[in-house]
């Protein structure tokens, strides 16, 4: 076990240094601050406070992890080696910044408090994150500053032996509608139908009428493909199914269509299913809670996973409503355009609510590509060339991959040719060394 030796042990510093060595490095982590305790204890320990005590791993302090609330922080990023970091320490540390502080800065989310400007949906934009601006998003900062640290303990303790850590995968298959044409009521079928005869789209009114009648298979319907594919593969695919009331935003399958029920059951049977909670759930947990009761009538069992429509969150109310709900992990953290991590880190951590100054039991498994993201990419060498540095990245530290499709990506659809190869690279990049 490491010991910390400190002048302070508080909420964030525990939160911090928990989500650098437990989750990260695999070493639980102890806390102390009697200096006979420390210098008593025989297995690897640091000092994190003001100045060292003697020759230790010292790193020195920034006052962020012993603050309560929200303060004006000046942030001034710089260089480190291969990757950049903020908060330098002095001489005297063992490392150049304090990690430590960084870390709780990304990881609680802190700018996203700040006034910043949203997009059209609410949302905070890649643009607007401190990652974007001084060129970081693409990597997992704060795996790479724990592996560095990791580092600096096999010099200073090479009896010590760190447990080994493997990449892994986890790819998220986003359900916002089941169909495209079918199971949508004659009203919508109707709609759908004079649209297609105004826009002068008649080869999609002709396909509409081909998958109706049974002629065709929907676009939408790839749920055998991606099925067969979780069959071949070591790792479980997790399915977001949208199952809230129709409205502007969400134009889904009615939840009580025998068809859709019966495709969610099909689909559990291989894969995890969590909620993907509708529009208006994200801001009235009323909503949020009939959709929850909803899903967990469908899978006789107790929902654990959820998703934001739109990959839209307000913090802290969108995470609280979880946690009131007791629902464990939630996998919205993310941008829609802008593959990279924005939390700065490629291992799940948990919600840290900075108003109450407590580490929730909400985990946050941040995703880092969304299929759209690609989309800007014309060629599918460039598409193909950017996952794979993505995936890359993930590798060098090795965390977990979270990529997220939907499931009309893998439809013959001009805009998605090319997305079944790189969902292969994903699935296949598990295995390679």
């Amino acid at each position: 076990m490491l010991l910390v030796y400190t002048h302070k042990i508080s909420p964030r510093l525990k939160y911090a240094f928990k989500h650098i060595f437990t989750r990260i490095l695999g070493i639980p982590v102890d806390f102390t601050t009697t200096i006979e305790d420390f210098i008593a204890h025989d297995s690897i320990k640091m000092s994190y406070t003001k100045q060292p005590l003697s020759n230790e791993i010292f790193v020195r302090s920034h006052d962020i992890l012993y603050e309560q609330g929200l303060s004006d922080i000046e942030l001034n990023v710089q260089d480190w080696e291969e990757t950049k970091c903020f908060f330098s320490s002095g001489d005297k540390s063992a490392i150049p910044f304090d990690i430590f502080s960084a870390t709780f800065y990304l990881l609680s989310r802190y700018e996203e408090y700040l006034p910043h400007v949203k997009d059209e949906y609410g949302r905070f934009t890649a643009q607007e994150s401190i990652a974007f601006k001084h060129n970081f998003l693409h990597q997992p900062v704060v795996d790479i500053w724990a592996y560095k640290m990791k580092k600096v303990f096999q010099e200073n303790f090479p009896e010590f032996i760190f447990p080994l850590k493997s990449y892994s995968i986890k790819p998220i298959i986003d359900v916002p509608s089941a169909y495209n044409f079918k199971l949508k009521g004659i009203m919508r079928t109707f709609g759908g139908t004079v649209k297609d005869i105004f826009s002068f789209n008649f080869k999609k009114l002709y396909y509409r009428y081909m998958v109706l009648f049974g002629f065709k298979r929907d676009t939408y319907d790839t749920f055998k493909y991606i099925i067969n594919k979780q069959k071949h593969s070591d790792f479980k695919f997790l399915f977001f199914f949208l199952i809230g009331d129709y409205s502007t935003y969400d134009k889904g399958i009615d939840a009580q269509k025998k068809k859709l029920i019966t495709l969610i059951k099909q689909v559990a049977d291989y894969c995890q299913v969590g909620l993907k909670a509708s529009y208006f759930a994200l801001e009235d947990i009323l909503v949020l809670k009939k959709e929850k009761l909803r899903m967990e009538s469908i899978l006789n069992t107790s929902l654990t996973a959820s998703r934001q429509s739109f990959s839209k969150l307000n913090l802290p109310e969108s995470y609280r409503n979880l946690v009131e709900l007791e629902i464990l992990e939630d996998y919205t953290m993310g941008y829609v355009n802008h593959a990279g991590f924005r939390a700065g880190t490629c291992t799940p951590f948990f919600f840290y609510d900075l108003d109450y100054e407590i580490q929730t039991p909400l985990k946050i498994c941040s995703y880092h590509l969304l299929d759209y993201s690609l989309l800007k990419y014309h060629s599918l060498l460039d598409k193909k060339k950017e996952l794979k540095e993505i995936m890359n990245q993930v590798k060098k530290v090795n965390g977990e991959f979270i990529p997220v499709f939907h499931n009309y990506t893998f439809s013959e659809v001009d805009r998605w040719k090319g997305y079944k190869e790189l969902f292969n690279m994903i699935l296949e990049s598990a295995h390679e060394n």
